[in-house]
Formats: structure tokens, C-alpha cells, sequence
């Protein structure tokens, strides 16, 4: 059995139009196959429950840079430790609470002496604008809660700032357009407990993992196949794991060559 794991935006999703038409061969693949497809993203819940729509996607998915693991009731038949019913989800929060990383966030920027922008600071039309998405998707961007993607206004002071984050005990990754606070939670310990769930069902499962930014590095290393989509950091990133292979193709038309590749069509 074959488990792909994949980042949105700039992988699966057009880092410019958001869309995945050029996936689509490999999305009906995968649904003809039954092979689960979990999005693993650093976008919230409410804006992953919309792509999963757009989808026809009914699998597992990991929100807020691993920040939760939200899980189907009902589809695994063994108790899940440490998870929560909420709604139709089992759910396992992994992150620390939103208002501890803003708080968090601003006491590293005041000791830092740089200044940041985070989601918290911006109105839903600047989330807009500097996301290129709707006001709509932006208002359900910014209903966060275990993440805070931020701006870095005073790039000469940034190493001070990321150092100051860490000295109050929390880590930093960077995605495509922001740089995001987080707890202890990263998406490799999310993707390491999905996995696990589903080797109780099959011990020989292969996981096939897809992203494009630092961000994606971690569960990456965590996966039987690593994927990166060729963009002008694939090449520093794959130094960083050399197991993992680069698509000759940008965005979601790289995804879809990468995936028919790796399961075989």
C-alpha cells in the first residue's frame, strides 16, 4: 500500500494561480488506486476543508505547519492516543495555542529590535494582497490556532530575531512567502504519527512525501520517497537530504509527473 503525504501551495497548488489542473491525471490515479492522499500543509483548518472539497478528498489531513492532525472518525478501528472528537474528526493537537505564539512573536521582536508583520497585525485585505488569494480565503487564513506566519521587516536583524524566538522556547520554519513561529509541533512529528496509524493497518506501507520549501524539509526526511518540486531552493534543500529527488517541472504539473513516476503507471 502506497501513502502520499504532500505540501499546497507551490506543490500540489500553482504558487501563483492556485491551481492544480495539471494534477488532475495524477489525483484520478490515485482515486482509482484507493492510495490515500494526505494534505499536509501549513494552511489552516478551514482552509484545508476547502481545498479537500475542491478534491473529493475524504482522507486524514495536518493543518498549521503540524500544528494538529485532523483524522475521519470511524477510520481507523483501534482508539487513537491523545485524540479529541471534535465534529466528525478525531483530532491530535500537537502546537501550542495561537495567543501564546503572537505573545511570543512580539516579546522576540521588542528583544531583537526587529520589527515584524504577523497575520494578527494584518487586516484580512492585506492578508489578500500579499497572498494573491480572495477576501474570502483570506478572512478563513487568518482563523488560526497553532501558527503565525510573519513578515520580517529588518532582514539586517533577522538572525537576532529567529535566536530570540528559540531562547523563549519555541522554533521557526519558513514557507513559501512567510517566515511561521511554532511550538514543539512540526510537520514531521504530525506525518510520523499518521504513519504510524496507518502501519497498524500495513506494516509494509510506503510513504511517498511532496513539498517545496524549507518547511517541507522535515517530514521529507521522515518518508520512504521525498519529492521536491523543482524551484530555485531545490537545490540547497536536496543537500540538506540527498535521498530525496527533484521533478523536472515546476508546481502541480512536477507533482503529477513525480507521483505516476513513484507509484508505478
Amino acid at each position: 500500500m502506497h501513502l502520499v503525504i504532500t505540501d499546497l501551495d507551490g506543490t500540489l497548488l500553482d504558487h501563483g494561480t492556485y491551481s492544480y489542473e495539471d494534477a488532475k491525471p495524477a489525483l484520478e490515479t490515485l482515486r482509482q488506486r484507493r492510495i490515500p492522499l494526505v494534505l499536509c500543509s501549513s494552511k489552516t483548518r478551514a482552509e484545508v476543508e476547502v481545498w479537500r472539497r475542491r478534491l473529493g478528498n475524504r482522507d486524514p489531513f495536518i493543518v498549521e505547519n503540524g500544528g494538529a492532525v485532523f483524522i475521519p472518525s470511524g477510520l481507523f478501528h483501534f482508539r487513537i492516543p491523545s485524540a479529541l472528537t471534535v465534529g466528525d474528526y478525531e483530532v491530535v493537537q500537537l502546537g501550542s495555542p495561537y495567543s501564546t505564539l503572537v505573545e511570543a512573536l512580539g516579546a522576540a521582536s521588542r528583544e531583537s529590535g526587529c520589527r515584524v508583520r504577523g497575520f494578527s497585525d494584518m487586516t484580512v485585505q492585506e492578508v489578500a494582497e500579499t497572498c494573491g488569494m480572495s477576501i474570502e480565503t483570506a478572512a478563513l487564513a487568518r482563523r488560526r490556532e497553532h501558527d503565525e506566519p510573519f513578515l520580517i521587516q529588518d532582514s539586517d536583524r533577522s538572525d537576532s530575531l529567529l535566536t530570540a524566538i528559540e531562547k523563549h522556547g519555541f522554533h521557526w520554519t519558513r514557507g513559501g512567502r512567510f517566515h511561521h513561529i511554532i511550538g514543539e509541533s512540526d510537520k514531521a512529528k504530525a506525518v510520523e504519527l499518521l504513519v504510524g496509524l496507518y502501519r497498524e493497518l500495513d506494516p509494509g506501507l510506503v510513504t511517498i512525501g511532496l513539498g517545496d520549501g524549507p518547511n517541507d524539509v522535515s517530514f521529507l526526511l521522515k518518508v520512504d520517497m521525498p519529492i521536491l518540486i523543482r524551484t530555485p531552493l531545490a537545490k540547497p534543500l536536496q543537500d540538506a537530504m540527498p535521498r530525496a529527488r527533484v521533478t523536472q517541472c515546476t508546481g502541480p504539473r512536477g507533482w503529477n509527473q513525480a507521483i505516476l513516476e513513484a507509484i508505478g503507471t
